[in-house]
């Protein structure tokens, strides 16, 4: 774990010094949040692109301490080309097709750098045989990577939220890839929650600016790209299940939304106050508390990933049953999956 510690410190203090100049930018070229819906739940125009701060401690970081290769390449690239499209889509909102052209490049970007998911375990066999998925892995690393990336941002709704759960992902699967001797995963998981610290004393609530889309699109790619180059690649039975769980509050979150917003009769792109962080605020709870709710769930589910990647083929499984079970068990209790119809603006 020591490779780790330095890294990390770097993108902290890379990340901290950035932001306030990210901050002056945005204001001055106009990239700020006036908010003009109920959803909103801040009452003064903030500044975006905060996730400028957060890109540059990553690649710095990434390029001082990783080796240069089509790996590390393709990755960096493909991150460039969701910021650019956060940039745009924070200074002026651009269509979901355009986001989601923006987001496919990127996907092939990285597959063209050889990051994708190329097999998946069989966990119900005796040594976990692969599943090689031949005409279907470049489809369904898209599909992962686009799906990741959007996660991320539909969570991004409180003060800190989107950060500190990018944060207790990154260190979980600075953990997992550990446990694959997988180095320069752990390296840049580890600068990836280094950054997000290093953002969050501007981002918690009360906030001073706000990480948007810039930061909230490259925070999910770049997670996507973690959970494939560091777990999906290696032939353990958790390699699906893992980063699944390591992701669970922005995954199950946005498939709760999902059919909720079906079972509504309503697009699947249709904003409503369904969410999670949403309901947690009509219970009473102030935003830290909330954030502070949400953390402690994000802090489970990666533990639980933690301990599922060191248990045995039969084990792990049974395992990871049991949370999706609890996690389903207890959104249909907090009314994520149900059939009552939620007004967007409410």
């Amino acid at each position: 774990m020591e490779n780790i510690m330095k890294p990390f410190i770097i993108s902290v203090l890379i990340s901290l010094f950035m932001t306030p100049v990210a901050k002056k930018l945005a204001i001055k070229i106009g990239a700020v949040d006036v908010p003009k819906d109920e959803r909103r739940v801040h009452n003064k125009p903030m500044p975006l692109m905060g996730g400028l701060a957060i890109y540059i401690s990553v690649v710095l970081s990434a390029l001082l301490f990783l080796p240069i290769d089509k790996t590390l390449i393709s990755i960096l690239a493909g991150g460039t080309l969701i910021l650019i499209s956060g940039i745009i889509d924070d200074i002026r909102d651009i269509s979901p097709k355009a986001k989601l052209i923006f987001q496919i490049l990127a996907a092939v970007i990285l597959i063209l750098g050889d990051v994708k998911i190329e097999a998946i375990t069989n966990p119900f066999t005796r040594n976990s045989s692969l599943i090689y998925l031949n005409g279907l892995s470049i489809p369904l690393t898209i599909f992962w990577v686009v799906g990741i990336t959007n996660t991320l941002n539909l969570i991004d709704g409180l003060d800190g939220l989107a950060a500190g759960v990018a944060t207790i992902a990154s260190l979980s699967f600075v953990f997992v890839a550990n446990k694959f001797n997988y180095i320069p995963i752990m390296i840049i998981s580890s600068i990836v929650a280094g950054a997000c610290i290093g953002f969050l004393p501007y981002n918690f609530n009360p906030a001073k600016i706000f990480m948007g889309d810039t930061g909230a699109l490259f925070l999910g790619f770049i997670l996507a790209a973690l959970s494939i180059e560091g777990v999906m690649k290696s032939v353990a039975t958790i390699a699906v299940i893992t980063p699944i769980i390591i992701l669970g509050v922005p995954i199950f979150d946005t498939t709760f939304a999902i059919f909720r917003r079906l079972l509504n009769g309503k697009s699947i792109a249709e904003a409503d106050n369904g969410h999670l962080h949403h309901r947690l605020l009509r219970m009473g709870y102030s935003q830290k508390k909330t954030v502070l709710i949400l953390y402690f769930i994000s802090a489970v589910f990666g533990l639980s990933a933690i301990l599922i990647a060191k248990a045995n083929s039969k084990r792990a499984v049974i395992m990871a049953m049991v949370v999706f079970v609890v996690t389903i068990l207890l959104a249909l209790k907090m009314g994520l999956i149900s059939t009552k119809r939620e007004d967007s603006n409410e």
